[in-house]
């Protein structure tokens, strides 16, 4: 039967409420109390639509985009790299809608982690938590060594300083209020936008003749040796990862939905229309690139170095200032993208830290009195560190492995959305609620999404690696194609030991500062508001101590459904007001600009 809401349901402080009779100064943020001490306290629901819309943009518009182009465009010819961001985006762009329908009605910090954990299987919610943490990990390191071959063009002397440089400031604009990573991350996205409209005019133009040549390219480079699918079927199938590299960081707007104000509203706009414009900017800048850059062009990708296409087309303009803008602002995108994973994984740790039961330890759940968890940005933060391995392999070998472990693992994430996808939805009928009740229906999804995502995901993971093995075996690439795998299936099975049901069961007690106070199911493995579920056991003697092997497959009918409802805070409405006095204690032109820059980005 649908849960009433009422006080029959779980208390609805979570994250962090604090225990009965703390003395620490609390709050009001929008839903719930909020302990402005520090200490155990929540995070805070600092981000408005507009910044969690840029969030999503700068963590889609960057390394992948800028640079990724160029590696897939050298190893797959310029039709695999038009075809392969065409699949995959699709795909993402179906994964999102599943994702919005998730993180719309229930909006937390764990985002698609969480929802596995608490429609799938708590084990392997575990898994998949802790390898998208070391995903936005290496994602943090891997855009630090894109920094370093992003520097080569204008000299290859010391680059390792501006990843050091890049690595101590985004420590330090995490380390405060989240409303400033949303600042940045607004007006950096603004930039790349901007950038790349006036790529999309300049890459026509080139094309038609404004260019050093004066000459017609139109699509000569389709038609040169090796043109268009360059290495045949191996070289388009390893397109795939370096896409799902690029399209990475779209599906960590579910992460943000636990700190986007009045999600029930901000969370559907921004699924509905953010991803189109990625999309958008993705292929008409890949068939330009395509267009204007031949797949054999020196230097494109090799061992030591990467150049960017999207460099190379401004130098085809004419002018090597515009040149040098366009490295500058690609270089501003590898740190915008570097910001995201690192805000990204810090909240993904932090959400490990307050489940019930702990997946992390008990430290990643401080935070300061700004909301900022920042045990989990600090050891988040010290994966960059494999960026330095380039002064010892080369910064662009280094770069490619690490692109295609984060893609591979931005690949994991999107077939597990789609498996708690299937299941939250099978999970809503079987208790007999109407899809009327959701806050956010994509119609035309259902019930096809998610089987296409997982079966379409699946075959890419297994097919992308297969210039590894054919026509030469290479350890190294099969690795860094594969790794995630077992990886994946190790923690999955160590964590079903740990909760092994001949074990004492390892949740937090009532009242405790991360687990709710008044959980309403009695299950195993409560999440959050005591989201759990009865899971299932195959084995002898459950709770015995007799059996090795259990099933913890999550039963869709006795899944907690409830949400904590709550209408949109005045501190909401305040905000959006104090925005529009600003604008108009501005003058004319001040207030034109600004509304000018808003509507681009």
């Amino acid at each position: 039967m649908p849960q009433k809401n009422g006080n029959t349901g779980p208390d609805p402080t979570h994250y962090g409420a604090t225990s009965p009779g703390s003395t620490s100064q609390q709050v009001e943020d929008g839903e719930g109390s909020v302990d402005i001490n520090g200490g155990h306290g929540r995070l805070h629901r600092g981000l408005s639509a507009r910044q969690v819309q840029m969030i999503a943009i700068a963590g889609t518009i960057g390394t992948g985009l800028f640079l990724g182009t160029g590696k897939s465009l050298a190893e797959g010819g310029p039709a695999s790299i038009l075809i392969c961001y065409a699949i995959v985006g699709f795909v993402v762009y179906v994964t999102l809608l599943l994702l919005g329908e998730m993180a719309t009605q229930y909006p937390v910090a764990g985002s698609f982690n969480a929802y596995t954990h608490r429609f799938f299987s708590p084990s392997y919610g575990f898994a998949l938590s802790w390898n998208y943490w070391f995903n936005d990990a290496v994602s943090v390191a891997s855009d630090l060594t894109a920094a370093q071959l992003v520097l080569q063009f204008w000299t290859v002397q010391h680059s390792w300083i501006v990843s050091l440089v890049f690595w101590v400031f985004l420590v330090g604009i995490n380390a405060v209020h989240v409303r400033a990573y949303g600042e940045l991350e607004y007006w950096l996205s603004s930039l790349k936008v901007v950038t790349i409209i006036i790529f999309i005019i300049l890459g026509i133009l080139v094309n038609v003749g404004v260019n050093q040549e004066h000459e017609y390219i139109g699509a000569r480079y389709w038609y040169i040796p090796g043109a268009p699918f360059v290495g045949g079927f191996g070289g388009f199938a390893q397109v795939f990862v370096t896409a799902s590299f690029a399209y990475g960081g779209t599906e960590s707007l579910g992460i943000t939905a636990g700190e986007t104000k009045n999600p029930s509203r901000n969370m559907p706009r921004v699924v509905k229309f953010v991803f189109w414009r990625i999309l958008l900017f993705y292929l008409l800048s890949i068939l330009l690139i395509g267009l204007n850059v031949p797949w054999d062009y020196p230097n494109l990708s090799n061992q030591t170095t990467t150049t960017s296409p999207f460099t190379l087309v401004f130098q085809q303009a004419g002018s090597t200032v515009a040149a040098s803008f366009m490295n500058t602002v690609i270089l501003t995108s590898v740190l915008s993208a570097g910001n995201h994973a690192l805000f990204a994984g810090t909240r993904v740790l932090y959400g490990l830290s307050v489940t019930s039961p702990r997946q992390a330890p008990t430290v990643f759940s401080w935070t300061s009195k700004n909301g900022v968890p920042i045990p989990a940005l600090l050891l988040t933060s010290s994966v960059g560190a494999l960026c330095f391995g380039s002064s010892f392999i080369g910064s662009g070998k280094l770069w490619g492995w690490l692109q295609n472990i984060v893609g591979v693992s931005n690949q994991i994430a999107w077939f597990s959305i789609g498996i708690a996808s299937w299941r939250f939805r099978k999970a809503w009928l079987a208790q007999g609620r109407s899809l009327d009740e959701l806050k956010f229906r994509p119609r035309w999804t259902w019930p096809w999404g998610p089987p296409f995502v997982v079966i379409t995901v699946a075959s890419i993971i297994i097919i992308q690696g297969w210039s590894s093995v054919i026509p030469t075996f290479s350890p190294v690439n099969f690795v860094s194609y594969y790794i995630e795998i077992p990886v994946m299936i190790i923690m999955y099975l160590a964590w079903m030991l740990i909760q092994h049901p001949g074990r004492p069961a390892r949740t937090l007690q009532p009242g405790s500062s991360a687990g709710p106070r008044n959980p309403r199911s009695s299950s195993q493995t409560p999440l959050f508001n005591g989201s759990g579920a009865r899971s299932s056991s195959r084995g002898r003697g459950r709770g015995s101590g007799k059996t090795w092997w259990y099933s913890d497959i999550v039963d869709i009918h006795t899944v907690d459904l409830y949400r904590d409802e709550h209408e949109e805070e005045e501190v909401d409405r305040m905000d959006d007001g104090e925005r529009e006095r600003r604008l108009k204690e501005v003058n004319f032109i001040q207030r034109a600009l600004w509304r000018f820059l808003d509507f681009v980005a």
